[in-house]
């Protein structure tokens, strides 16, 4: 069951609930930050090309990669304006991506009022929860939200609610949202004893949604200068670094779903980027926020030259760090003393994909004398198992699970960042030196690129084979065989047969022809696809437990 359908599910029951008991709804809904002190004029945007705009010394320009690169000062609603402004298509796109989701979903118009009600009483709390500053920014770049979606809500409130889109995406269902990886090394991992920190943010709302990712360079009248990596519409953060070379990058944790939104955590993020230089102030914000999912942020500091975890949950919070080694791993569990007995986390270490790709970046990390950026990116890009097992391109298993949004390698001390280029992270690694960019922003060009490329990382050679060719035809048939199942269409028995070579080491190859054998009732056909999918690497515990269930109810079928 998708993350649509458990909305479904639910939306309308508490819903109802809210229309009867709607405390507190009225004051969210009409809560605006005060903009007194702000110029709120619309700003005039000159347009260089189709990819290329400048506002002053601000400006978005494409490089060749693909990548958007965004460059924004001034106070909150001049950086909200501004930033919509400049991303007016890129922000108008990316909500249509998500919420056409919703559009298909609720059809009726009158469960799109429940809808909007059943919103408005879940956020009701949300305006507490987040600083005057970035609501301001969220406000001025709301202004920029297209029509079409009002009847969700209205544009600012739109944006505020989709800010918290990626914990409630967390909550709801373990999808590709929580199979992110991280890690730090440092002192003697590193060639030169200097912190270097990888990610794979692998959240995946599909292709569409990746295709257009921002690298935004920001430069606040308050706080520090830092960079991030996310798309249109969105000012929090999920992987990004500040002028003193401080890090964030945000790992999902097993949550409950919530019952009511506070701080989202990319807002969290944001606030200890820019206002954060050193592990414990970072730590220090952490604890003041309120939120309302379980999240691990692996914070890097050039100046403490390490790395922690901060491990935050609604109801317990914990910092996990090494005093005594010089690497740091970060997946989808908690590991501080905080969570040694939660049994949410527990239970997720068991049954998730987590710690095997725990063991599996230790392992690479053991194998490495010293690790470079070339090198970090090598480990982020690797897509087999433990012990090199070939486990199917795709496993959720593999630390390169070929759906990341974007991976990133910070160098704090030097403010270097490298972030991939699509497809996945196999592109181009592109190399931006924050002290350049930063050094004067009065005197930004803002026509040429904010790159270094000179110390670009090359792309994934992968992608010149068969092998990647044979994949992205395997994705697109697995969409076609999910589909026949659903829609109870037919297929010829040579797709079936070159579906299954396109991608015969991953499990879900076996089950899905399996399904669809089920459905047609070829059930000794399904058994045998079963049996085979049953001893690749499946990804879960109850992903195993599925297949064992098919495998049980089809040699009842066949009398076995």
């Amino acid at each position: 069951m998708n993350i649509w359908q458990h909305i479904k599910r639910g939306v309308f029951y508490v819903a109802m609930l809210a229309l009867l008991g709607s405390c507190g709804i009225s004051k969210s809904i009409k809560d605006r930050p005060d903009i007194s002190s702000y110029n709120s004029k619309i700003p005039e945007i000159n347009k260089i090309s189709d990819s290329t705009f400048i506002l002053g010394n601000n400006s978005l320009r494409k490089n060749k990669q693909g990548q958007w690169e965004l460059y924004v000062s001034g106070d909150p609603m001049e950086r909200g304006l501004i930033t919509g402004a400049l991303t007016e298509e890129l922000f108008q796109a990316q909500e249509a991506i998500f919420l056409s989701k919703v559009e298909q979903m609720v059809p009726s118009k009158l469960k799109r009022a429940l809808l909007r009600k059943f919103l408005a009483w879940y956020n009701r709390k949300i305006h507490l929860n987040i600083p005057e500053e970035y609501k301001a920014e969220i406000l001025g770049l709301s202004r920029y939200a297209s029509d079409s979606y009002n009847h969700i809500a209205d544009p600012y409130l739109r944006v505020l609610y989709l800010h918290g889109a990626h914990d409630i995406g967390h909550a709801l269902q373990d999808l590709a949202l929580v199979g992110c990886s991280s890690f730090a090394v440092w002192g003697d991992k590193t060639e030169d004893g200097n912190l270097i920190i990888g990610r794979n943010f692998d959240f995946y709302a599909g292709d569409e949604f990746a295709k257009n990712k921002i690298i935004s360079f920001v430069a606040p009248t308050e706080g520090y200068n830092f960079m991030s990596v996310s798309w249109g519409g969105m000012i929090g953060v999920v992987s990004g670094m500040n002028e003193h070379g401080l890090t964030v990058t945000i790992n999902a944790g097993k949550s409950k779903i919530p019952v009511v939104a506070k701080t989202p955590i990319s807002i969290l993020t944001r606030e200890i980027l820019q206002y954060a230089t050193t592990l414990e102030e970072a730590i220090a914000i952490a604890k003041k926020r309120q939120v309302f999912v379980s999240e691990s942020i692996l914070i890097g500091s050039a100046k403490d030259q390490n790395a922690k975890i901060i491990e935050i949950s609604p109801h317990n919070f914990g910092v996990y760090e090494v005093p005594n080694s010089d690497q740091l791993i970060c997946s989808n569990h908690f590991q501080s003393t905080a969570y040694a007995q939660d049994k949410n986390n527990l239970k997720h270490i068991q049954e998730s994909h987590s710690f095997y790709r725990y063991q599996r970046i230790d392992e690479l990390l053991g194998n490495q004398n010293k690790i470079t950026p070339t090198i970090a990116v090598d480990l982020l890009r690797n897509k087999k198992g433990i012990n090199d097992a070939n486990i199917g391109l795709g496993n959720e298993k593999a630390l390169n699970q070929l759906l990341a949004h974007h991976g990133v390698v910070f160098k704090p001390k030097d403010r270097m960042v490298w972030v991939s280029s699509n497809p996945y992270q196999l592109g181009e690694f592109v190399a931006y030196d924050l002290k350049e960019i930063f050094k004067d922003s009065n005197n930004q060009n803002p026509r040429k690129s904010l790159s270094s490329p000179w110390k670009n990382i090359e792309k994934d050679s992968f992608l010149y084979t068969q092998t990647y060719l044979d994949y992205e035809k395997y994705r697109e048939y697995s969409l076609q065989i999910q589909m026949a199942i659903t829609e109870k269409n037919p297929l010829s028995p040579s797709f079936l047969e070159t579906f299954k070579k396109l991608n015969p080491e991953f499990w879900e190859t076996h089950y899905w022809i399996g399904r669809y054998y089920y459905e047609k009732k070829y059930y000794t056909a399904a058994y045998y696809a079963f049996l085979v999918a049953s001893t690749k690497e499946i990804t879960t515990v109850p992903q195993e437990e599925k297949v064992h269930s098919y495998i049980k109810k089809t040699k009842r079928k066949i009398n076995l």
